[in-house]
């Protein structure tokens, strides 16, 4: 008869509900801190077409052999298009955030049809673990920067429409490699007070802390809200870089470690 043994664990007996939970001093590993976690916008630079989009590729593809890449693809209008459509026939939060992560993945193929040649490679969310492999072998893994939540998407305090998209994706990868900056290939020169293709007199902020930002609580962001708020609290990101990838040369500085465009900071 096998003799019963307890698993002496921190957790043990615990409810995993309580408000705190003791025993946990540690210190996280990164598991690939080197790696450049950067995704290019879908409505800022997908949807402008190649005008927009291929001399960013060219910077990409100079760069690939001098970093460890890790593409990924916003959606743009075309989810803007879901997020409408679906709103009007009142589907739920989930079934949005399932529905719109279809447009980046779309996104994602074509950015890696074109570098294919480059050592492109798409790779769906449980190919994530693989990225190790990848990069031994010379690929460039592109991948749809919407976080794999799905039907499961919590509730939005403030309407239908999900909170975590594909910038929170790019966060989330970024913060599980243990990457300490992730960049945001935008048409804009960083972050603005304001819209600023609706309003011109907005002033640029080229740096600012999370909680700062948060409590400016400025009606339109560059990047979605809910990654601000989790910048706060992150182990490993600790920076976000807003650049606009249709200047030449601001994405290979971004690479570089140059604080061009905006940074949003943990503080």
């Amino acid at each position: 008869m096998l003799e019963r043994k307890n698993i002496d664990s921190a957790l043990s007996g615990s409810t995993l509900t309580s408000s705190k939970f003791d025993g946990f001093d540690y210190s996280p590993e990164a598991m690939m801190p080197d790696v450049k976690v950067l995704k290019i916008g879908g409505q800022s630079v997908m949807d402008r077409g190649r005008v927009a989009l291929f001399p960013i590729l060219d910077e990409i593809v100079k760069a690939k052999d001098k970093y460890q890449l890790l593409l990924c693809c916003g959606g743009g209008t075309r989810a803007r298009h879901i997020y409408s459509v679906a709103s009007d026939l009142e589907l739920p939060t989930g079934l949005l955030a399932a529905l719109g992560g279809y447009v980046p993945r779309q996104n994602a193929r074509m950015l890696q049809m074109l570098l294919a040649k480059h050592g492109g490679l798409f790779i769906m969310h449980d190919d994530f673990e693989k990225l190790p492999l990848y990069f031994k072998l010379g690929c460039m893994p592109i991948m749809t920067g919407m976080p794999p939540f799905g039907y499961w998407e919590k509730p939005n305090e403030e309407g239908r429409i999900p909170q975590h998209r594909t910038d929170a994706g790019v966060f989330l990868s970024a913060e599980v490699l243990g990457v300490k900056r992730a960049i945001f290939v935008k048409d804009e020169d960083g972050l603005f007070e304001d819209d600023p293709k609706k309003n011109k007199d907005a002033k640029l902020i080229r740096r600012i802390g999370a909680k700062e930002l948060l409590a400016r609580d400025l009606p339109d962001l560059a990047i979605e809200r809910v990654v601000i708020e989790y910048l706060a609290r992150a182990r490993f990101c600790h920076e976000l870089q807003i650049v606009n990838g249709l200047v030449p040369g601001n994405l290979t500085a971004a690479l570089a470690g140059e604080d061009v465009g905006s940074i949003i900071y943990k503080d």
